[in-house]
């Protein structure tokens, strides 16, 4: 039962997909899609399968993919690694699964300000590694470190083995670029504690 009236993917809306982010990067082979219609949980009753997996590099491109889902009446689901346990990275009403596996760059380190900019694609653990020479670590990472994205525990708000001392990852994400569910890309916060 459709409760949202979803439509479903057709030729046209795949075309516009690769269109968008170039035909590589629109997954439609199901053998292909199957490791992103689940996280780690195993039963496999909590898994679905999306109908077509995308893959952005920019926040322009995930921008126009929100528009075309919007226009389309088609779900999407964002996806970092795919390493929870809750089922947030599950797409359960198929449609596009937005993953941000490309966007995996770390674009700064601001040792002044303690801030480092990154890419949503970012394995946590690669975040620690490139500052722990600056005398710094990200504290909010949680237990899967060496294959979360930085997307997936600040969707999740993850913690670990030092979050009872150092706090969840709220505490540490200062500034966000988002899109939002039409489509615009804003800024939130910054490297200013006021922001």
């Amino acid at each position: 039962m459709n409760l949202y009236n979803y439509n479903a993917i057709d030729k046209d809306v795949i075309q516009r997909l690769v269109t968008i982010v170039g035909e590589q990067y629109v997954v439609t082979d199901a053998e292909k899609m199957e490791p992103y219609s689940h996280d780690e949980v195993a039963e496999e009753s909590y898994a679905h399968m999306p109908d077509v997996v995308v893959k952005p590099r920019t926040a322009q491109e995930i921008a126009a993919i929100v528009k075309l889902a919007n226009e389309k009446r088609i779900p999407i689901t964002p996806r970092g690694a795919g390493s929870g346990l809750s089922g947030g990275a599950v797409p359960i009403y198929g449609g596009i699964l937005l993953s941000v596996e490309r966007m995996n760059q770390i674009l700064e380190i601001d040792t002044g300000n303690m801030m480092v900019v990154v890419e949503p694609g970012v394995v946590t653990n690669e975040i620690n590694e490139k500052i722990k020479d600056c005398g710094l670590f990200f504290a909010g990472y949680p237990m899967s470190l060496e294959t979360c994205y930085i997307a997936g525990n600040v969707a999740e708000n993850a913690g670990g083995g030092k979050a009872i001392k150092y706090g969840v990852t709220e505490r540490y994400i200062m500034g966000l670029e988002v899109v939002t569910p039409t489509g615009e890309i804003i800024m939130l916060g910054g490297k200013r504690v006021k922001d």
